[in-house]
């Protein structure tokens, strides 16, 4: 849930941002873009700090070497943030980060399945799970 509390915080601020003078985000795409970057850069944190044995725990057995896994999918969630920024790469990477987050989805599912925590907290449920994914889906699209 602390990706989706990021993500609404930081556009509030983003677009809040206008009144104290920063014209670049008067309109909700820059703003949208900015805080889908904090929001993977936020979610991607936690590929090595405290929580990466949590995430790591979350990959699927099908697949080998889940630390490796762990830390691609960070690195690759904090290239996706920069994307977003450019306008020459950000219709790329959205499409990838939309990509990216499907792919992840199987590890979401075992954490609800198998009631995983992270951080200590139980992560949502199936079907909030689900929603929050398909939010972060649509954000990373509409930035793109």
């Amino acid at each position: 849930m602390i990706p989706l509390y990021v993500l609404v915080a930081a556009f509030l601020l983003f677009r809040a941002s206008d009144l104290a003078g920063f014209a670049y985000f008067s309109e909700w795409h820059p703003s949208l873009q900015a805080a889908t970057a904090v929001m993977l850069l936020v979610a991607a944190s936690a590929h090595w700090g405290s929580k990466r044995r949590d995430l790591i725990r979350m990959v699927p057995s099908a697949f080998p070497q889940p630390a490796l896994i762990v830390t691609v999918t960070g690195l690759l969630e904090i290239a996706g943030a920069a994307g977003l920024l450019f306008p020459v790469t950000s219709r790329l990477a959205s499409i990838c980060l939309a990509v990216l987050m499907a792919a992840m989805f199987p590890a979401n599912v075992k954490a609800a399945r198998q009631s995983l925590t992270i951080g200590g907290r139980p992560v949502p449920r199936l079907p909030v799970r689900a929603l929050l994914q398909l939010i972060f889906i649509a954000a990373v699209l509409l930035a793109g």
